[in-house]
């Protein structure tokens, strides 16, 4: 059974989908308080590891898991939103998420990693920016694929595009 660690948890959408795949969350990082209020509400997350604040974690406070799952704040690079880019308030998270991959010893690391964000990464800062994301990731050491998925192909009643990175 793969073992995954929820980064930018929310309230578990990555957790759902992974959980009904066979694999077991061993810890989860999430800082609104709201969203570990439903997430811990929804999910036994007793005797897991949890951080709220990925800025403050430290590569070798995190265990070891199979696989690392990130959903990372989507407000600098959405189309909704100001695009200030990768680098923006919030977005910019993401390299806080590669640090901690950065930090690990290679046998330490996870074997995968499955990063979403919104389709307006593709084309934030003209396309600039997702070269940066999937540079960053292969980085840590990843071959990487990449797809963008709509939940109204699944039969969820809304039109909600995301782009997903497999390593």
């Amino acid at each position: 059974m793969l073992r995954f660690i929820d980064f930018f948890a929310g309230i578990g959408g990555f957790r759902l989908g992974l959980e009904k795949a066979g694999m077991k969350c061993i810890g989860f990082c999430e800082k609104d308080k709201f969203a570990v209020k439903s997430y811990t509400a929804m999910y036994d997350t007793k005797g897991e590891w949890y951080a709220d604040d990925i800025t403050k974690i430290k590569s070798g406070d995190i265990p070891k898991a199979d696989l690392w799952c990130a959903g990372s704040p989507c407000q600098a690079v959405s189309i909704a939103g100001k695009r200030s880019g990768i680098y923006g308030e919030r977005s910019n998270l993401f390299f806080d998420f590669v640090n901690l991959l950065k930090g690990k010893e290679e046998k330490d690391k996870p074997e995968w990693i499955i990063c979403e964000n919104v389709k307006g990464l593709l084309s934030s800062n003209k396309g600039w920016d997702f070269l940066e994301y999937l540079y960053c990731l292969e980085e840590c050491g990843y071959s990487l694929e990449w797809q963008v998925f709509n939940s109204k192909d699944y039969g969820v009643p809304q039109n909600r595009e995301r782009v997903y990175t497999i390593g």
